[in-house]
């Protein structure tokens, strides 16, 4: 066997466990995502968990929303959703302030694509957040607010922001009209604590009608800003497709051993594909390097 071909060898055998490793990868994060507090809806043919059945987003586009619902601001006073609509369009999004996990994210997406849209809150559209656990207080809605307004880095827009609470009725209403699903399930102390819900967010125009969805917890910037200006003259968008990311039942203690395991085999995977990446370079200059020399003592010859 000549040395090309047993470097051409060696780079096969290292591609085969290369591909294996992001196999491993992939069944790892397959085994995080089965327990957890994140499902992906079944595009890929997945059976859901049965609880997730009961929930979901049904794109109510052109829906009038519940204007006169009474709900209470983060400084605690009374308020309608009506007050925030009538001059711009307003982004809405239906968490609980106490969530674990998926509804920070969603925020926190929020949050991020806003910082690339060169419109301002409280200017030139509203941010309404409605919590959907009538248990949750005017306290934890301003702390919400504290905190998002400070990551977003503009805290001459915080009058844009709206974090609300309010009771069961006035919540039922708004997530009726904008087909937000969600079913209330026990926390990790038995206790009905959490809720299963799907993450989406929804801009409406100024007349309160539901113009646009974007589903999951990332947003494109360009996405949303086009759905501000054109929810602003009341164009009403299409449907998007309907991949819903999930959020239920989270239990920390499972949660965080099947993470540990994850970030093993994903640690341990980076350094197997940084090993090999270095011994195929290696293998590969080695190779030119004889080629070059053949070709030297050819040349010679």
């Amino acid at each position: 066997m000549t040395q090309r071909n047993t470097t051409r060898t060696a780079i096969k055998a290292a591609l085969v466990l290369l591909c294996g490793v992001v196999c491993l990868g992939m069944a790892a994060s397959a085994q995080v995502a089965s327990y957890g507090d994140k499902q992906t809806g079944d595009q890929y043919g997945n059976e859901l968990p049965q609880v997730l059945k009961k929930v979901g987003i049904s794109q109510h586009l052109n829906q009038q929303l519940p204007l006169d619902a009474q709900f209470v601001d983060e400084t605690g006073k009374p308020v309608r959703l009506g007050d925030y609509f009538g001059k711009h369009p307003v982004i809405l999004s239906l968490v609980y302030y106490n969530c674990p996990m998926l509804c920070s994210e969603e925020m926190d997406g929020l949050a991020s694509a806003l910082e690339m849209v060169r419109l301002t809150p409280g200017k030139d559209f509203e941010i309404v957040i409605i919590s959907i656990d009538a248990s949750e207080t005017p306290v934890e809605a301003a702390a919400k607010k504290v905190f998002y307004v400070k990551r977003y880095g503009r805290p001459e827009t915080a009058n844009g922001w709206h974090f609300l609470t309010g009771q069961r009725p006035a919540i039922d209403a708004v997530s009726d009209a904008t087909g937000f699903g969600y079913v209330r399930v026990p926390g990790p102390d038995g206790k009905l604590s959490q809720f299963a819900h799907a993450s989406a967010i929804e801009i409406a125009t100024p007349q309160g009608r539901l113009a646009q969805y974007y589903l999951g917890v990332e947003y494109a910037s360009q996405d949303i800003l086009l759905g501000l200006i054109e929810s602003s003259g009341n164009k009403i968008g299409s449907p998007v497709a309907n991949i819903l990311t999930y959020c239920y039942h989270y239990d920390p203690q499972t949660n965080r051993h099947s993470l540990i395991i994850a970030r093993v085999v994903q640690v341990g995977g980076m350094m197997t594909v940084a090993g090999l990446g270095g011994f195929m370079f290696v293998m590969f200059r080695r190779d030119i390097k004889l080629g070059r020399e053949h070709l030297s003592e050819t040349d010679k010859g």
